[in-house]
């Protein structure tokens, strides 16, 4: 029976400029996949990657990311946040580079991207028929909590789903996918640190109205490590490929020079080219069961 072969993007901030590299690398392959999904920045570089824009997705990676002025206190005074969202999808997405998703609306591939709703008090997935040209249901998928706006949709209210589900690989498995190409952004030795006792206390005061996601953020350093468990699982069943920097250059998820940007987008380019035989073995495998 076919296998099907899921690409599950993880998010990180200014640090998905690796995974715009690995990215860019999949597409001057052609390389596609049964299903994809993607979580906060790895969301906005899927839909992108989705309508074979190249463009977009590397000047958001190293340059837009790079203005100073979309995080601290020159975003605060300016929107009232410490990272000013509107900016980067008004300004940059859809002011300097137009970005459309009509190209996902139309071709209707089998792919998510996931946002926390406060409404229900957890991570849910939209689909194409849902993403808007205004790029609303991105940007909430982005907005990270504390730090950026709740974007208000359709009924719902959105929040970055890394608060709950950092790596999706579990809804890629509910999915029906069988393997899966995972593309993550921090290193090998990467270690989570407990959640911020700070945030947590941000969050119960910010939304009384939901205090189910300052629970679910308590627990992240948990869940994180549950995800990379199944991740690890596959990969040792020979059923999963994972990408992942291999080399620690330093950008975090809230900054990062311009300099340090260009070189994760390489490196994402860069290690999708030396590790490319194990991602061609795992597509392979489907094509001869």
């Amino acid at each position: 029976m076919k296998q099907r072969i899921g690409l599950v993007l993880e998010g990180g901030g200014v640090r998905g400029a690796y995974t715009a590299g690995a990215l860019a690398w999949l597409q001057d392959h052609q390389i596609h996949f049964d299903y994809s999904v993607g979580i906060s920045s790895g969301a906005a570089y899927l839909c992108c990657y989705l309508c074979n824009d190249e463009h977009t997705p590397k000047n958001m990676a190293t340059i837009y990311a790079a203005d100073p002025h979309l995080v601290g206190v020159y975003a605060l005074f300016h929107c009232g946040y410490y990272v000013d969202y509107r900016k980067i999808f008004e300004t940059y997405l859809l002011g300097k580079e137009h970005m459309s998703i009509a190209k996902i609306r139309e071709e209707k591939p089998d792919m998510e991207i996931g946002a926390y709703d406060l409404n229900q008090g957890k991570t849910i997935y939209f689909g194409p028929e849902d993403l808007d040209d205004q790029l609303n249901v991105i940007r909430g998928a982005c907005s990270l909590p504390v730090a950026s706006e709740i974007v208000d949709w359709h009924g719902y209210r959105l929040l970055d789903g890394g608060i709950t589900k950092m790596i999706p690989i579990e809804r890629a498995i509910e999915k029906g996918c069988t393997k899966c190409l995972v593309i993550t952004t921090k290193p090998a030795d990467y270690v989570r640190p407990d959640s911020s006792k700070i945030v947590i206390w941000l969050m119960k005061h910010i939304y009384k109205e939901c205090p189910q996601v300052a629970k679910d953020y308590k627990v992240r350093k948990e869940n994180y490590y549950k995800q990379r468990k199944i991740i690890d699982d596959m990969i040792a069943q020979g059923n999963a490929v994972n990408i992942l920097p291999s080399l620690d250059i330093k950008v975090s998820r809230w900054k990062g020079n311009h300099d340090n940007c260009v070189k994760l987008y390489d490196l994402g380019y860069q290690d999708m080219e030396t590790r490319k035989e194990e991602v061609y073995a795992l597509l392979q495998e489907d094509q001869d069961e």
